[in-house]
């Protein structure tokens, strides 16, 4: 049985700023201006890093007024950890295996 593991996510959500914005969206659903404020980066970053994060299905936006507010979809982040669990389970029933060297 093979586990496959979304690769694409993952690079995602390797870059740092990229989490740091899912992991303030866990918590709230925030506009760009909250995300400039608690982020740092500057607004054009910010927005070129959103746009990635909901085109990847991890954020989706929700318009109120002028503004568009971010937030987590959690049923993503819940399947990447299945996958994860998976391939601990994995390597979890594996851990005798051994193949034999020629």
């Amino acid at each position: 049985m093979m586990t496959s593991v979304d690769t694409d996510l993952i690079r995602v959500l390797a870059d740092p700023l990229r989490l740091q914005i899912v992991t303030l969206l866990a918590q709230e659903t925030l506009c760009t201006t909250h995300l400039v404020e608690e982020t740092g980066a500057k607004q054009t970053n910010l927005s070129n890093h959103l746009r990635v994060l909901r085109e990847a299905g991890v954020v989706e936006t929700e318009p109120c007024g002028r503004y568009t507010y971010y937030k987590v979809r959690p049923d993503v982040l819940a399947s990447l950890a299945g996958q994860f669990a998976d391939l601990a389970e994995s390597a979890r029933t594996a851990a005798g295996n051994k193949r034999a060297c020629p």
